[in-house]
């Protein structure tokens, strides 16, 4: 049994291993099958069969699927996923002007909804069934149902257009003032959290009060135990777990809420670029965002697993 921690996370890496070589079979699949001829629209339509072809023969693209597939695999594993077809550009170097972009507006929403997320869940389970709890219900509901670019739009026309306090669009700066930042990223860094909060306060709550139920937290009470050290010293621990794939699903959401935010507030990071991609028929640059945004949601899934197994009583005192 002492090594059935190790041994569960090893199986868990190796089902999202497995797991993402699948995404990227369907990931290039699904864009080969695209209507659409790269050398076609890189040529334009006025281009002769002798240089379509050439530039065919060039790009690869005259090879079987097989070969071309094997061929992207590897250079995806070894860090050179091709040329993107619009500019030019290797796909690396595209990708990593983008990412820490990306990566800044993932974290500066983690960082304000995970913690108000946290709060609100336990405090709505500290207090289920009260005035509070279904203030929180029906707000937290109300949230989820409002798509992400719903409240994008409405906050650039309330807070950009006619208040003139926050900017419209993102202007990435190199060493920004905490003003700067401010003013840059309260609407699209809000627009994330709208959703995402909710999503997470439901799943907490639910985690929290499921732990509240169970025998040793009664038995607790019933010793005279006060409910904040019942919360946050009995039930908490134990639902670390639950809580962590809550946190997992809901950050997860970010993937596909940061292409339609990145869109409206014009803001370069990783999901712009996909979207330009999709546009200019760019498949390199397409297929290697589609497969950042695929590990992204596996290893969040892959953290929420470990966290699982960790915070297990019985494998831990196994």
């Amino acid at each position: 049994m002492s090594g059935s921690i190790p041994s569960l996370i090893a199986k868990r890496i190796a089902a999202a291993a497995l797991t993402l070589l699948l995404v990227s079979m369907i990931v290039f699949s699904i864009t080969s099958l695209l209507p659409g001829d790269a050398a076609q629209a890189a040529l334009g339509q006025n281009a002769t069969p002798a240089a379509l072809a050439a530039l065919r023969a060039q790009l690869g693209l005259d090879q079987p699927a097989i070969i071309r597939y094997l061929h992207w695999l590897g250079g995806l594993l070894t860090g050179h996923p091709g040329r993107s077809l619009s500019d030019g550009l290797p796909v690396s170097v595209l990708i990593a002007k983008r990412l820490p972009e990306s990566l800044l507006l993932a974290g500066l929403t983690t960082a304000v909804s995970v913690p108000l997320a946290l709060a609100l869940g336990i405090v709505a389970a500290m207090y289920r069934g009260s005035w509070l709890d279904r203030a929180l219900t029906i707000t937290t509901l109300s949230m989820v149902a409002v798509p992400e670019f719903l409240v994008a739009t409405a906050g650039v026309l309330i807070f950009a257009v006619e208040l003139h306090w926050l900017s419209a669009l993102t202007f990435v700066l190199d060493h920004p003032t905490f003003g700067q930042l401010l003013r840059g990223y309260t609407l699209p860094v809000v627009s994330l959290c709208f959703a995402v909060t909710a999503q997470m306060e439901r799943m907490t709550r639910a985690a929290v009060i499921d732990q509240l139920n169970q025998p040793y937290v009664e038995m607790a009470a019933l010793k005279g135990v006060g409910l904040s050290r019942r919360v946050l010293v009995h039930a908490l621990p134990n639902a670390v777990g639950p809580i962590a794939n809550a946190i997992a699903l809901s950050l997860s959401y970010l993937l596909g809420g940061a292409i339609i935010v990145e869109t409206i507030f014009d803001y370069p990071g990783v999901a712009r670029l996909m979207v330009d991609a999709v546009s200019n028929r760019d498949m390199p640059v397409l297929q290697a965002c589609a497969m950042i945004f695929s590990a992204g949601y596996l290893g969040l899934v892959l953290i929420a697993d470990v966290c699982a197994i960790l915070s297990n009583p019985k494998l831990r005192r196994s």
